[in-house]
């Protein structure tokens, strides 16, 4: 950390986001609160960015505004505007740190930190931003880089010296948030198997239209108790849910705050949900999520928790579009009922353990003799990142022979109760089933995927990103 930067102690941060994208800049925050003694962190945030953030202990004070260039957009009167910058200007803050997904613009957040004095200014940008950032990241996303949320502003804040003792995900429970859950919950037999269901999202195109299903089968088959979260909008929906389930459930739509939410979600043995806010609270009290993902985006999946991702593979994937752009919701529409219980059942028994059939562990293949991951080109250097990121034990596997390849199976410890992804070739599957692995799957394009089943690969999937996007983290 340079000198400027380690001096600093009133911080700025800036996400204006909503509550999801905030819990995943915690880790972030940490490393800036942790990186100097005596630090104060400040967050600029939107009204349910607040929400999250006053449960993060890595936030000091949170400041709420309505920022004109995020969506929903403030009103016209430049008055408001200008009276944050004048009470940002007030708070005497040494730096300035702004976090925005790879499709925002920082530019107005920095002009708005420079204008009310704050002499250090840091974000990722796509353009050069002169003087309205004093430590400018360029931005390397989509065309370049694809990492997860929590991985880019972990980047961000490491190219001033920031580092943080965890990267977990964390917010504390309030101690009225339990006694209201519980109070709310005096008809659930917590000695029997429950879930909480999570069916709504703000995005259209990232809610599963089959949750009553999956809440018949799951209560009828496996005799699981339901309870059913949303916000106050989302009221009929879940009663619709309910309804069309026909079987009994509690609804808790519009009675919980977000303290409350994560009350229930600490104490839940499992979350379904789609891809949205409550998947990253549970991620940050530790419960373990199935993740109803839409190919929205890839760089939002459920952080350090185990979880299982639910998506049928589509060619328009990932979209970026908050409805659907072809219209036909494949992504997500084509997730069975069946799949969705199947995955429950697994991660309620065993946390995406290694028996789970979830890959733990990584072969990369190098086509190099050497075996030396530096020869690796920034692609794939960057992909074993992403799958240590991910909780995976990964090994540089040197040339595609069958030999390399069991002798990197056997350095991974890869036993009969794991189940390994491998890259590349027929060889490595081979190798993987003389190890004595009970799983394997296979990665590799649509030309080799016969070759790989035929040399006993249990499933393919046509590239390495599908793969880390169908696996737990650690």
């Amino acid at each position: 950390m340079n000198d400027a930067w380690r001096a600093a102690r009133r911080i700025l941060a800036v996400r204006l986001d909503a509550a999801g994208d905030v819990l995943m800049t915690g880790p972030a925050l940490r490393a800036l609160k942790e990186s100097a003694p005596g630090r104060h962190v400040t967050l600029l945030t939107s009204s349910a960015g607040a929400a999250a953030a006053r449960l993060m202990p890595e936030v000091d004070d949170v400041i709420e505004y309505v920022a004109p260039w995020m969506k929903p957009a403030a009103g016209d009167d430049p008055a408001e505007h200008l009276a944050m910058i004048e009470r940002l200007r007030a708070e005497a803050f040494d730096a300035a740190v702004i976090f925005t997904v790879y499709s925002q613009n920082p530019l107005p957040a920095a002009l708005m930190t420079q204008l009310a004095g704050i002499p250090l200014r840091l974000a990722h940008c796509r353009e050069n931003p002169y003087g309205l950032l004093t430590n400018w990241v360029r931005e390397p996303e989509p065309d370049d880089l694809l990492r997860h949320e929590v991985r880019r502003q972990l980047d961000l804040v490491a190219s001033v010296g920031a580092r943080p003792s965890s990267e977990r995900l964390a917010v504390r429970v309030p101690e009225a948030a339990k006694q209201r859950v519980q109070a709310l919950t005096t008809d659930l037999d917590r000695a029997r198997p429950w879930v909480v269901m999570h069916v709504g999202a703000s995005a259209e195109s990232r809610r599963y239209p089959r949750f009553a299903e999956v809440a018949r089968t799951l209560h009828e088959f496996h005799g699981w108790q339901l309870i059913f979260t949303g916000g106050p909008g989302e009221r009929d929906l879940i009663d619709c849910v309910r309804d069309t389930s026909g079987v009994p459930s509690l609804s808790l739509a519009g009675d919980l705050d977000l303290g409350e939410l994560a009350a229930l979600l600490a104490e839940a043995p499992l979350l379904i949900s789609n891809n949205t806010g409550p998947a990253h609270l549970a991620a940050a009290v530790a419960t373990p999520v199935v993740d109803l993902y839409a190919l929205t985006n890839p760089q939002h999946a459920p952080w350090m928790v185990p979880h299982r991702l639910l998506f049928n593979a589509v060619a328009c994937a990932p979209c970026y579009r908050s409805v659907c752009p072809e219209g036909h919701h494949a992504c997500l529409a084509a997730v069975t009922p069946e799949d969705v219980v199947r995955a429950a059942l697994s991660v309620a028994s065993d946390g995406c353990a290694e028996g789970s059939g979830v890959p733990r562990a990584l072969l990369l293949r190098t086509g190099d003799a050497s075996g030396d991951a530096y020869s690796l080109d920034t692609a794939a250097r960057d992909l074993l990142q992403a799958a240590r990121d991910r909780g995976f034990v990964t090994e540089v596997v040197p040339g595609a022979g069958l030999g390399a390849t069991l002798e990197a199976t056997e350095r991974l410890g890869v036993g009969p109760e794991a189940c390994l992804a491998i890259e590349g070739t027929a060889d490595g599957v081979r190798a993987a089933r003389a190890a004595g692995v009970r799983r394997v799957v296979g990665v590799g394009p649509d030309s080799a995927q016969a070759a790989l089943l035929e040399a006993g690969a249990d499933e393919v999937v046509d590239g390495l990103g599908r793969l880390l996007l169908l696996t737990p983290d650690r």
